[in-house]
């Protein structure tokens, strides 16, 4: 007898047509159609997932490393005159120069920072000020490249540059007055005299994080030695490299060259035990997506193990035929292959579609609850992002398709084992 080749066209024909069977004939129609469409839906849900995981990530990284030092440097000296560390940059133009010279540095910058509180008019706010050369400014990508801004920001030196949301807490627009006042002033007689003075509103800014814009004021350099009495001195050095994301290659190359008092943070120090905790949360989404997939995918068993059962005479003839076990099994493998595969390319085109106009999506959803479902205080960006990587799609179709081919083998098994002689008696 000549050999049958597996998957041969005949066991293809067979298998199409037991789908495609109705129900008074059978066939598992109904069931196919509720397989397809939990294993699309899920299929779909874990694409839409892993995308605003990649979006979410990487607009947050992007909001950080875009308006952040991607390497801050501090130096630290012991006070002669009371034993406190001092953390004040003396040489601070020669240390920059060393730093910028490093491989891999795109830019270093001495920078002064410090806390005060913010006024005009009946409003006050808290934010952080950071004084730095304009060039070194225009630099900052999210700063100089601000969508939302308003104001040209070669006005810098003319004034300050605040975020968007400091100038919506104290109700400010481009010239109006603030008023800073810190705390650390001037030692008199009756105490210590906070130090108070107004800059005019030059530039507003938006970086895309919601805490960089609630909180950050940029002034000169200048201003900001004579403002917090740091005349010669500078608060740190701010460094910008290549490859953010490789920041702890560039630690090692960075500490040799400076010397033993001096302490180096990176953006993934301040950052790193939210990314940790999205990666966790990341890991738990996947997990349970792909327990959504394998429930649905277990609508398979249930159809084929009808359709074993209600074709059993089927079986008992084609085996009586010539067809071997093997040929059966292939049968009923690739009936509920075809479900998962058919469910899966469905899936697909439903979560691409999805994830390609998931703000147009979300404004809906936003316009029917009535109120702001993205809360950008509590997310720190301002909308919801997505990222299609073909990587995640792969990653969702694998998943998928291997689950729905697992979960076939069991009653296509059963299909191959039984015996034809017990399956005509039987009818």
């Amino acid at each position: 007898m000549k050999r049958v080749l597996p998957f041969s066209s005949f066991e293809f024909l067979i298998a199409w047509r037991y789908l495609r069977a109705k129900r008074s004939e059978g066939g598992i129609s109904v069931m196919t159609l509720i397989s397809m469409i939990g294993i699309a839906l899920a299929v779909a849900a874990l694409i839409i997932v892993l995308a605003v995981r990649s979006g979410f990530r990487t607009e947050f990284v992007d909001a950080i490393l875009g308006a952040n030092a991607h390497v801050t440097v501090f130096e630290y000296n012991v006070d002669p005159q009371n034993g406190k560390l001092n953390y004040a940059i003396k040489n601070y133009n020669a240390l920059t120069e060393k730093i910028a010279k490093v491989p891999g540095v795109k830019r270093a910058a001495p920078i002064i920072r410090n806390q005060v509180m913010a006024n005009s008019a009946d409003f006050n706010t808290g934010v952080v000020v950071y004084g730095i050369s304009l060039d070194n400014l225009k630099s900052i990508p999210n700063i100089a490249g601000s969508d939302r801004g308003q104001g040209n920001i070669d006005d810098f030196e003319n004034g300050v540059a605040i975020g968007v949301g400091v100038a919506k807490s104290l109700r400010l627009d481009l010239g109006d007055r603030i008023k800073l006042i810190s705390p650390n002033g001037i030692q008199t007689a009756f105490g210590i005299s906070p130090r108070v003075k107004s800059f005019t509103v030059s530039y507003i800014f938006s970086a895309g994080h919601y805490e960089i814009d609630q909180t950050r004021l940029y002034m000169t350099f200048k201003d900001a030695q004579s403002f917090f009495d740091r005349e010669g001195l500078a608060d740190e050095i701010e460094v910008f490299i290549d490859e953010p994301e490789l920041v702890e290659r560039f630690e090692p190359s960075l500490k040799k060259l400076i010397s033993e008092n001096v302490i180096i943070e990176t953006w993934r120090d301040y950052a790193g035990g939210f990314l940790r905790a999205l990666a966790i949360e990341d890991n738990v989404m996947l997990v349970i997506m792909i327990v959504l997939i394998l429930l649905s995918t277990m609508n398979i068993i249930s159809g084929l193990i009808m359709l074993v059962k209600n074709k059993g005479k089927d079986i008992g003839i084609l085996r009586t035929m010539g067809l071997t076990r093997g040929s059966i099994l292939r049968i009923f493998f690739l009936c509920g292959a075809g479900i998962g595969l058919v469910g899966t390319v469905l899936g697909v085109i439903v979560g691409i579609l999805f994830v390609l106009n998931i703000d147009a999506i979300f404004s809906v959803v936003n316009y029917v609850s009535g109120g702001e479902v993205w809360d950008p205080s509590i997310r720190g960006i301002y909308h919801l992002p997505s990222e299609l990587r073909g990587v995640d799609v792969l990653k969702a179709v694998g998943i998928s398709l291997s689950l729905s081919f697992v979960i076939t083998i069991f009653p296509a098994r059963r299909a191959a084992r039984m015996d034809p002689v017990e399956a005509l008696r039987n009818e």
